[in-house]
C-alpha cells in the first residue's frame, strides 16, 4: 500500500505542494486532483520516489525507504518530464522503452511481437500525437507493466488529453497478465475511487 501522510513541498513563494494526505492500496485506481499543473506534477514526483519532499511522512508496503518505492514505481506521461516526444511513432516509442527493462524480464522480445501480443498492432504505425487519450494511456500502461518489478504505477494529469473522464479513464483501468506484460482486458476488475484534491484531508 502507498500511505502519504501531509506531504508537503516547499516552493520558492508558496508551497509547490499543500499538506496532502492519501492511501492507495494495491489492485486499486485512485484519482486525486489538484490545483495547476506544477502541483499536479510535484504530487507525481513525490509519490514515485522521484523528488524529496519537505514535509510529511511516505511509504510503500509499510517502508519509508524512497529508494523501495522508486524501484517499484513507474511516474507516466509527466508533462515536461517523461512524455513522450510527439514525433515518435508507436513503434519506436515501444522499441525505446522496451530497451530500457532489464534484459532479464524483456529476453530478445522485441516491438513488432510486443505489438502484437498486446493488442497495439492497430496503432503501430501512428504517430504519439494521433492517438485517441484511451490509446495512448492503455499504451503507456501496458509498457510500463512489461517490467514485473513494477507494482505502482502514478500517472499526472491524465485529463490534460481530454476534459471527458470517459475518453481516459479506459486506458488505466482493464489489465491482466500476459506473455509480453500486463495487458488490456475487459471487464475492468480495478477497484476505483476519488480521493479529492491534493489537501489536507
Amino acid at each position: 500500500m502507498l500511505s502519504a501522510q501531509q506531504l508537503q513541498i516547499d516552493g520558492r513563494r508558496d508551497d509547490l505542494l499543500p499538506p496532502t494526505s492519501l492511501e492507495a492500496r494495491r489492485g486499486e485506481l485512485l484519482l486525486v486532483s489538484g490545483d495547476g499543473q506544477d502541483q499536479r506534477t510535484a504530487l507525481a514526483l513525490a509519490l514515485s520516489g522521484r523528488m524529496k519532499t519537505s514535509k510529511g511522512l511516505l511509504s510503500w508496503d509499510k517502508t519509508a525507504k524512497t529508494k523501495k518505492l522508486r524501484a517499484a514505481s513507474a511516474l507516466i506521461d509527466a508533462p515536461g518530464v517523461n512524455e513522450p516526444e510527439q514525433h515518435l511513432s508507436v513503434r519506436d516509442l515501444v522499441t525505446e522503452d522496451l530497451s530500457l527493462i532489464p534484459r532479464r524480464y524483456r529476453g530478445a522480445l522485441l516491438s513488432k511481437p510486443w505489438l502484437k501480443i498486446n493488442r497495439f498492432e492497430d496503432i503501430a504505425g501512428l504517430w504519439i500525437e494521433q492517438l485517441p487519450a484511451d490509446r495512448r494511456l492503455e499504451l503507456l500502461t501496458a509498457l510500463a507493466l512489461a517490467d514485473p518489478a513494477l507494482d505502482l504505477l502514478v500517472f499526472d494529469s491524465p485529463d490534460r488529453h481530454s476534459a471527458n473522464t470517459a475518453d481516459w479513464l479506459p486506458g488505466l483501468s482493464n489489465w491482466r497478465t500476459t506473455p509480453g506484460g500486463r495487458s488490456p482486458s475487459s471487464p475492468s476488475s480495478l477497484p476505483f475511487r476519488t480521493a479529492g484534491t491534493a489537501r489536507p484531508p
